[in-house]
């Protein structure tokens, strides 16, 4: 029989934040929640009085809430939450003023750092008056090309402080790659560092923010912050300043925060850019806040005090959604540099050397983990370590197996998947729940997830189809940048089904009323009419000792017949092992005894590398193009651009 891989003690039930909350809407609305399942069902069906109760519970920070909390709530798009209200992100995320830690800092180099609520409110608010002294003011674009410093944190609370709009960009960007995302926004302000390290080495960045600047006109002042050297020359960079010079004739006192509309912009985020210019999202700060206390708190079980760690760099929504954790009185966790260096068990050993509490990573990351062998169970303490996150791609089952098996037996595994569009998650963990081999455990609260067939009919467990969300969602994005009709916003969401938000994920229930996820739809293969995902595949593949990771499309075969496909597998090897017919044998023969004949590729490739977003994610829709002889249209947004030239007019492809 099938037992969960973990269940949470009755202990950890008792004193979930989530347990706390359903005893709330019990008392405040006279409604029975006895468990999960009857929660959620309870606030799709009610969404006003469950976002109120989120409010309420969480303790939002505003001017007002105002009476009314859901208008049009049958358009989708065109719902409005809270229109009455008016708050600021900024002041929600800086409600305490005492010595307990805020931020922690370090850096694969060794440098350290340590603010606390106190030291980081007097440091957004010198900040704060610069910005206007500077003639930020609200609606303003101030952006951010940094690494994962506390002055990234730091810019972005003192522009939404001001109402001004903040977007970043992770300093691994290329000047084209900037560009095509500053460059349509438009920014008044400009934050960089000197540079970065990463892999042991030290990478510069005012020469290319010196030409940034010469192709930005809209820049009016370049903020450098000091990392590498401790007196940066911002004078070698047109409209520079160091960071002291421009805080140094403010002193720190009460901030005066705007308190503005709840659908006020916030940040712009970017789509990842493979397939054009980026879209640029814009979201709102009341959705975005609300959306984010309740992920946080609910679902993570964050509480005050908890360390929240998230590996990521600043040109991923998960740095946003990982700033958010202020709002919940949580400790910032901010690591600067390579997860490997200097071994692949660094971050490992942060989580005893920090205290962290709840540890964020990609899917990727743990299947590189589990490759390198790594057995943090007999190495490390871990025991500070309550949760631990995973995004980016799917989380597959024998990563599953992995963690419990290698990392830690009692921990809460949630596999989490969401977006930049929504700058949250549909699908999450909870801590009340039992986690089940290779599943994400639930729908989000508030969340009308459904899976439906390429008809637009609700399907049954079992039976894979698209991830949409039949009903309005705080953290809808408030539209995208120069698309003043919102004709663009509707063609990315909406017109798949309309009426519902079209997420673009291949997906499935469970019976346990979990999901497991196939792969992007737009990256599912069609061979002979069967729709398969990509992820179906990559769990086999990967199994197996010789294969680093792997990478599937569909490739138009026979050319003459481009509606059918035939599926192409592209491996990369572990050093020395070379793809020879036995191996390729091997990987066939696994395939089919695990998955159907339809799963087989017809093609197995050897490559070096991989190509890859900034964020981690690999690029099926960028390779499928290379392989047909189209044009990628954007280069920028790879890691790893040069890694595209190994699948171009492969002699394997051609019969």
């Amino acid at each position: 029989m099938e037992r969960p891989l973990w269940t949470p003690s009755p202990q950890r039930i008792a004193e979930a934040n989530l347990s706390a909350f359903m005893a709330h809407v019990g008392a405040r609305w006279g409604v029975e929640v006895r468990d999960y399942r009857s929660l959620y069902r309870w606030s799709v069906e009610r969404p006003e009085q469950f976002w109120v109760s989120v409010w309420e519970h969480c303790g939002v920070i505003a001017e007002t809430r105002g009476e009314r909390v859901l208008v049009d709530g049958e358009k989708m798009p065109g719902a409005r939450f809270f229109p009455e209200a008016r708050l600021n992100f900024a002041e929600n995320c800086l409600r305490r003023r005492d010595e307990t830690p805020a931020i922690v800092f370090w850096d694969e180099a060794g440098r350290r750092r340590y603010l606390t609520h106190a030291a980081l409110y007097d440091e957004v608010s010198r900040l704060v008056q610069a910005l206007a002294a500077a003639g930020v003011q609200p609606g303003d674009r101030v952006a951010g090309f940094l690494p994962n410093l506390p002055e990234t944190v730091i810019a972005m609370l003192a522009a939404a402080s001001l109402g001004a709009v903040w977007s970043s960009c992770s300093p691994d960007f290329g000047v084209q790659g900037v560009m095509d995302r500053f460059g349509q926004i438009g920014p008044k302000v400009l934050f960089t560092a000197d540079g970065y390290p990463y892999g042991g080495r030290t990478f510069d960045c005012l020469a290319r923010v010196s030409e940034l600047v010469r192709r930005l006109p809209s820049v009016e002042r370049v903020v450098v912050v000091p990392y590498l050297e401790p007196q940066p020359d911002a004078a070698q960079v047109p409209k520079g300043v160091t960071m002291d010079a421009f805080l140094a004739p403010h002193a720190a006192g009460a901030i005066p925060f705007a308190r503005l509309p709840f659908n006020h912009p916030l940040y712009i985020l970017y789509s990842s850019g493979t397939t054009g210019v980026p879209k640029c999202i814009v979201h709102g700060a009341g959705g975005t806040l609300l959306q984010h206390l309740k992920e946080h708190r609910l679902h993570v079980d964050l509480k005050p005090g908890d360390r929240l760690f998230y590996y990521t760099t600043c040109g991923w929504m998960m740095w946003n959604w990982l700033a958010s954790g202020l709002a919940s009185e949580a400790t910032l966790m901010l690591y600067e540099g390579s997860p490997f260096y200097p071994s692949p068990a660094r971050l490992f050993d942060d989580i005893d050397a920090q205290g962290i509490t709840v540890f964020g990573t990609s899917a990727k990351y743990i299947d590189a983990v589990k490759k390198a062998g790594l057995a943090p169970l007999e190495t490390h303490r871990l025991t500070s370590l309550e949760t631990i996150l995973s995004t980016g791609s799917p989380l597959l089952p024998e990563s599953f197996d992995y963690v419990y098996e290698k990392v830690k037996k009692d921990v809460l595994l949630s596999s989490i998947s969401g977006g930049t569009d929504i700058v949250s998650c549909f699908v999450l963990g909870c801590p009340l729940l039992p986690v089940w081999r290779g599943e994400i455990q639930c729908r989000g609260l508030g969340m009308k997830v459904e899976v439906f067939d390429e008809q637009g009919r609700p399907l049954p467990p079992g039976k894979k189809g698209e991830l949409v969300c039949t009903a309005p969602f705080p953290s809808m994005p408030i539209g995208f940048w120069n698309d003043p009709d919102g004709t663009r916003y509707r063609a990315a969401y909406f017109e798949r089904f309309p009426g519902a938000w079209h997420h673009g994920d291949y997906v499935a229930f469970t019976e346990h009323d979990g999901i497991v996820i196939f792969g992007r739809s737009d990256a599912v293969l069609n061979p002979g009419g069967v729709r398969i995902g990509t992820a179906e595949i990559y769990r086999q593949v990967e199994q197996l000792p010789e294969v680093v990771e792997s990478l599937v499309i569909g490739q138009e075969w026979p050319p003459d017949h481009p509606n059918d496909v035939r599926v192409v597998l592209f491996v990369r090897l572990r050093e020395g092992v070379v793809l020879d017919e036995a191996l390729i044998d091997r990987i066939k023969r696994h395939i089919r005894e695990n998955t159907t004949p339809r799963h087989v590729p017809a093609k197995i490739v050897q490559v070096a590398d991989i190509p890859r977003t900034k964020s981690g994610k690999i690029v099926e829709l960028a390779v499928r193009d290379v392989v047909h002889g189209r044009p990628v249209k954007n280069l920028e947004a790879l890691a790893n651009p040069e890694a595209l030239e190994q699948f171009r007019d492969r002699p394997e492809l051609r019969d």
